[in-house]
């Protein structure tokens, strides 16, 4: 017992080391970022595409703040303004797609998949759902009402104290990875030497069959639809390695959680926010299954096609 702790201790931190290598660096970035003359000058050249898809100008400050920071800052940029349901429905259907662009893709990425194509799905996603949204939507014109949620934000001026919340908040970042990814590489690594996960794996294998995918992929599924693509990464990375996962299930179930990941902890809190949060989960999922699903069966028809022309090449020299 103590040995298996230890193999997956030592795995965990190593796993930690990996993902904290990108998001250290990232999250200091991004986080000095928003005390600088950047990141509302992104905002205000994003404004005008706001009104495109049925949202006011002052939309791009919790859109730019949820895409570039997380789903925490947008909720707290939303309540600092006073926007109609539907907008704050658009809002939050277009974060829950497309949040934490930078984090969260270039830890996914580690995978082996590629970071501009996890954000170019994920903002594709978000954009089309706010155009369906504004245009079969016809309610939702009553102003929202956020419930006892208010903005507490510190204010913070100087480089000094710029720079020393930016390092903190890195810090916090990687402690919090590893309260999340070390005890949770040690359970896998018990459930992968008792055996258990080789059944938890058959029991969701249905699941990963209809979404086109092995069943070994299953574990990568479930990590990453309850504890998101950050932290759900280090499973991925584990996956590939041991579990044997090839490239083509990995972006697979890479392009189900881009659509659909967290889904429990990114639906929920979106709730004082006084939105219908049931069409929010059922919209993701849906979009995740049938996005996934369609995916995997052009890409068979393809691989079909291949092996067909390639067989047919070798008849035609082999006469």
């Amino acid at each position: 017992m103590l040995a298996i702790g230890k193999r997956g201790l030592i795995q965990g931190l190593h796993t930690t080391w990996t993902l904290g290598k990108v998001i250290f660096p990232i999250t200091l970035l991004v986080t000095i970022l928003q005390y600088t003359p950047v990141l509302p000058w992104i905002i205000k050249a994003v404004s005008p595409l706001m009104e495109l898809i049925g949202l006011s100008g002052e939309a791009a400050v919790p859109m730019v703040l949820g895409n570039v920071l997380n789903l925490y800052a947008g909720i707290a940029a939303i309540i600092s303004f006073d926007f109609s349901v539907k907008e704050v429905f658009i809002m939050a259907m277009m974060l829950s797609f497309s949040h934490n662009l930078f984090v969260e893709s270039a830890v996914a990425s580690k995978v082996g998949i590629k970071w501009w194509l996890i954000v170019g799905i994920r903002i594709l996603l978000a954009v089309l759902a706010a155009i369906m949204i504004n245009l079969f939507w016809s309610g939702g014109s009553e102003a929202a009402q956020y419930g006892m949620i208010s903005q507490t934000g510190a204010t913070y001026t100087g480089w000094g104290e710029i720079s020393l919340h930016g390092l903190q908040t890195a810090i916090i970042a990687i402690i919090q990875l590893a309260l999340i990814v070390i005890p949770l590489m040690v359970i896998m690594q018990f459930l992968r030497e008792k055996g258990w996960l080789t059944k938890l794996s058959n029991g969701f294998a249905p699941v990963t069959s209809i979404l086109g995918m092995k069943k070994n992929t299953s574990m990568t599924l479930v990590a990453g639809l309850t504890i998101g693509l950050a932290y759900g990464a280090g499973l991925m990375i584990q996956a590939v390695k041991e579990d044997g996962v090839s490239k083509r299930d990995m972006t697979l179930a890479l392009i189900f959680l881009v659509a659909c990941h967290a889904v429990v902890e990114d639906t929920l809190i979106f709730i004082p926010l006084g939105i219908p949060v049931w069409p929010l989960l059922m919209i993701r999922l849906l979009t995740a299954i049938i996005l996934t699903m369609t995916i995997a069966f052009v890409w068979k028809r393809m691989d079909q096609r291949k092996r067909k022309e390639i067989t047919n090449e070798h008849t035609y020299n082999t006469i």
